[in-house]
């Protein structure tokens, strides 16, 4: 005779994280952040919202996890580590490499939509503002000021050269463009900033 099993009550738990996870994108790129609220989400999942506050205090932590977990799954789906910057020795082609993944992480509307609707409450947020740089952007800053460090130490880059400014110089361009629609991304203009970057615009 067959035993009854309990159910796994890791695989449920999983699986209501999950859920909550694309129900906070979801709404968040839908109705913005300011009408998306832990309710919505856990009618959305389909979870009480007694579980949400089980693991998160607010909407805003939620929504920062949910966004870590999207991009970790898009590092997995294409075979990449997550969270880093290659050194193969070429700053211009490692830095081409990574900006050109995050065009294409900017226009898929996995990210695009809660993405916009998130920068755009941190602008008139600020403390919306402030978490979604601390926890979000901030991380990946830091890879770029240690790969420009790197270079430092071979030599590319002058050692006088601020690595937290310089970073500055390709990573902000994409994000006013691609915030302010100003002009198209593509894998073309993030080449372009790096050699204007890393070479500046007077003749050679």
């Amino acid at each position: 005779m067959a035993k009854n099993l309990a159910p796994d009550s890791t695989r449920r738990s999983e699986k209501s994280r999950r859920a909550i996870y694309d129900a906070a994108l979801a709404l968040v790129g839908e109705v913005g952040y300011p009408k998306t609220t832990i309710e919505g989400i856990a009618a959305r999942a389909g979870v009480g919202k007694q579980t949400i506050y089980r693991w998160w205090s607010s909407k805003a932590e939620v929504l920062m996890e949910a966004f870590l977990d999207l991009g970790e799954q898009a590092n997995r789906e294409a075979g990449q580590e997550p969270y880093a910057i290659p050194d193969t020795g070429d700053l211009a082609a490692d830095l081409k490499a990574v900006l050109r993944a995050t065009v294409d992480e900017l226009k898929d509307p996995r990210f695009e939509v809660p993405s916009r609707a998130l920068a755009a409450e941190g602008v008139v947020n600020e403390q919306l503002g402030r978490t979604f740089v601390a926890k979000l952007l901030e991380p990946s800053l830091q890879l770029y000021a240690e790969r420009l460090r790197s270079a430092q130490d071979a030599g590319d880059v002058r050692p006088d050269v601020d690595p937290r400014i310089a970073l500055e110089l390709f990573v902000s361009p994409l994000a006013q463009r691609w915030l302010q629609y100003t002009g198209p991304i593509s894998h073309e203009y993030t080449d372009t900033l790096v050699d204007y970057a890393l070479h500046g615009i007077a003749p050679r």
